[in-house]
């Protein structure tokens, strides 16, 4: 099991990352993101100290910290330059707060994250083709999410992504212990969305294969 999108209490989680890595680590992970949810003000902080809880943690445990972080409502046109400021201060992964049904994330928000070439784009709500053509073209996994509200989409997203053929993630997009999905239930989340067992699968590879490319820790 493989999670690339998930909140400690840096952002509105409950747990400190030790714990939050530990509770996955009985489930079977063998890697997990924390991307607490980062603007302009809190990036700087957030992204060295999981660093930190990462170098600390992961000669440890035999589940991966891997260091994130998730663009959240900020501006369409600051999404670029966060982006890049948050890859120079160590993420390893950089998720987009998509444009979910169920908040009023700005209109243009799932476009610029693209464009900026984030590595995951959470809830993207209603994208459109174009868009999931734009994801397939630059290798950027579009979620399905295990979370009540953003979750209600789940079904466009997936048909988007297999009209332009982009990559999906499946993520949980936990903020505390009950949250985080199991093998079982991640595969409910997939299949409830349309998938077949074969692109369920494909998803989880593509994951997988993203977790192999990334950086080492800074």
């Amino acid at each position: 099991m493989i999670d690339l999108h998930s909140h400690t209490f840096f952002s509105d989680g409950a747990l400190v990352p030790a714990e939050h890595v530990r509770r996955v680590e009985v489930l079977g992970y063998t890697a997990i993101a924390i991307t607490d949810h980062a603007d302009s003000s809190n990036i700087h902080i957030l992204i060295p100290a999981l660093c930190k809880a990462a170098r600390d943690l992961n000669p440890y445990t035999s589940t991966r910290l891997i260091v994130g972080v998730e663009l959240t409502h900020v501006p369409p046109a600051l999404i670029a330059p966060l982006t890049a400021e948050a890859r120079a201060l160590g993420a390893q992964i950089v998720v987009a707060h998509g444009e979910t049904p169920v908040e009023p994330v700005p209109s243009g928000t799932n476009r610029a994250a693209l464009e900026a070439g984030v590595d995951v784009l959470a809830h993207p709500g209603f994208i459109t083709e174009e868009e999931a053509l734009l994801a397939a073209e630059k290798n950027i996994l579009l979620e399905l999410s295990g979370r009540k509200g953003h979750s209600l989409t789940n079904g466009h997203v997936a048909q988007m992504a297999k009209r332009a053929n982009a990559p999906l993630a499946i993520n949980a997009d936990a903020h505390g212990p009950g949250d985080f999905l199991t093998a079982a239930t991640a595969e409910m989340v997939g299949l409830g969305a349309g998938l077949s067992q074969e692109r369920y699968q494909a998803a989880r590879r593509s994951m997988a294969a993203l977790v192999e490319r990334l950086p080492p820790i800074v």
